[in-house]
């Protein structure tokens, strides 16, 4: 079987329209989560007030969204710090990196390489982000 690599200019990555939107993608594509470059990934500032501690970058890119808006898939990533968060439902599979997912009232999630987890809505979070963390996701809102 072959993959490819996905050319963040094809229309797997879904182009954008006059709006800035994303077009909803082919139903099926491939891509190489761990090989997307981060020159490829879009700043996505976080609200000082979630910051607890360390100076935390996060970056991504929107792979394919419905039309309806209504689901969301891509590419994420944090550099180390700590922050704090209210969750959309996610599932999500660490691609690289380490980090602790404190759900408030909850569980403490450890999540690493290789690890799938599922965040529900409206979870309030507090993610201690160990090494930069590279998640490939789908939302669902």
């Amino acid at each position: 079987m072959t993959t490819t690599e996905l050319d963040p200019k094809s229309p797997a990555t879904g182009p954008e329209s006059s709006a800035g939107a994303v077009d909803a993608a082919p139903a099926s594509f491939v891509v190489n989560v761990p090989g997307l470059a981060d020159d490829d990934l879009e700043p996505e500032p976080l609200d000082p007030e979630q910051i607890v501690s360390g100076d935390p970058v996060v970056t991504g890119k929107v792979l394919w969204e419905s039309p309806d808006g209504s689901q969301i898939r891509g590419i994420w990533q944090i550099t180390p710090g700590v922050v704090t968060d209210t969750e959309a439902n996610e599932l999500f599979v660490v691609v690289s990196g380490r980090a602790t997912i404190e759900v408030e009232g909850g569980q403490v999630l450890e999540v690493g390489p290789g690890d799938a987890c599922v965040l529900r809505e409206g979870d309030r979070t507090r993610w201690t982000v160990h090494e930069t963390l590279r998640k490939a996701y789908h939302i669902s809102l």
